[in-house]
């Protein structure tokens, strides 16, 4: 890899004579002399074999070529100092990344709320994010690839943080012949009619939520596939209310009026990872997922 020619001092120094309008100001506000900073100045250009600067009467004024480079250092220098503004962190014990794993069904609604409001304090930490469903959420916790989870299922051997619960519905679109019965339907109706069902992400121990009693049952991988083909009259599914809002405000899809169960709510917890401590950033998330709005909030 070839070596460059400029230091980042040499580019911080053009940005402050631009800045600051000239060698002299620039010194003052970088603390060196004057001479100092038209060295390094004439140096660079002699470096880099482009002519940056020329003299207009008493001011420093931009060649073309040394627009375009001062704009495209601006980034360079920043992302120097957020690289050290990182590592000074890292020393003091703050992370470069935090694993979140998050059941699916959790609502999108308070992930982003805490997410957005975790931004301005992460000081460059990554968030790496991913969505499993039921038992899957388990298996990151006790493989070691979460920090922190949120799930919807009581995690033995780990304590949980509540984090409130939300609301699930048995759906299916309005034409569906379980609402043609026009009364309250049986376990024996759904017998007979397509189930949807969400396909557990775990491996180890697997789990089966809600009523599995549909002789036909489609396994899809994700709720906004079983959503989909909910909405285009694909069989039945229970579905939680932050994806059918709209749906059902529409008429599109109908709760069914289901003898019992047709609603049921899911209490979820956050559980932060038990062989290590959170570092600081883990900390300041996980108390922003704790301060999460509900989805009527």
């Amino acid at each position: 890899m070839k070596t460059p020619r400029v230091t980042l001092d040499q580019w911080r120094t053009l940005q402050a004579v631009i800045d600051h309008g000239g060698y002299a100001q620039a010194a003052e506000a970088l603390h060196r002399s004057q001479s100092s900073v038209s060295y390094t100045l004439a140096r660079m250009q002699e470096q880099l074999g482009v002519p940056l600067l020329h003299i207009e009467g008493r001011k420093a004024v931009l060649t073309e070529a040394g627009t375009t480079l001062l704009q495209r250092s601006r980034n360079l220098v920043t992302q120097a100092n957020q690289l050290e503004e990182l590592a000074e962190q890292m020393e003091q014990g703050w992370e470069a990344e935090v694993r979140l794993v998050v059941d699916a069904a959790y609502p999108t609604t308070r992930l982003t709320h805490a997410l957005s409001a975790f931004q301005p304090f992460s000081h460059g930490c990554r968030v790496q994010l991913h969505e499993e469903t039921l038992s899957g959420v388990e298996d990151a916790l006790r493989e070691d690839r979460a920090d922190l989870a949120i799930s919807g299922l009581n995690i033995p051997g780990y304590l949980g943080d509540d984090l409130r619960s939300s609301s699930f519905h048995a759906v299916a679109h309005h034409d569906h012949p379980l609402h043609q019965l026009g009364r309250s339907i049986t376990a024996q109706d759904l017998i007979s009619q397509l189930q949807v069902v969400i396909r557990d992400s775990g491996k180890h121990s697997p789990k089966d939520v809600g009523w599995l009693g549909a002789a036909q049952r489609w396994t899809v991988t994700s709720l906004a596939t079983a959503a989909t083909l909910v909405r285009q009259g694909l069989g039945f599914a229970w579905l939680p209310q932050q994806l059918i809002t709209d749906d059902l405000a529409s008429g599109l899809l109908k709760i069914l009026p289901l003898e019992n169960g047709s609603h049921r709510e899911v209490r979820f917890s956050l559980y932060p990872n038990r062989n290590r401590p959170l570092g600081p950033a883990a900390r300041i998330l996980a108390d922003l997922l704790r301060q999460s709005p509900t989805d009527t909030e």
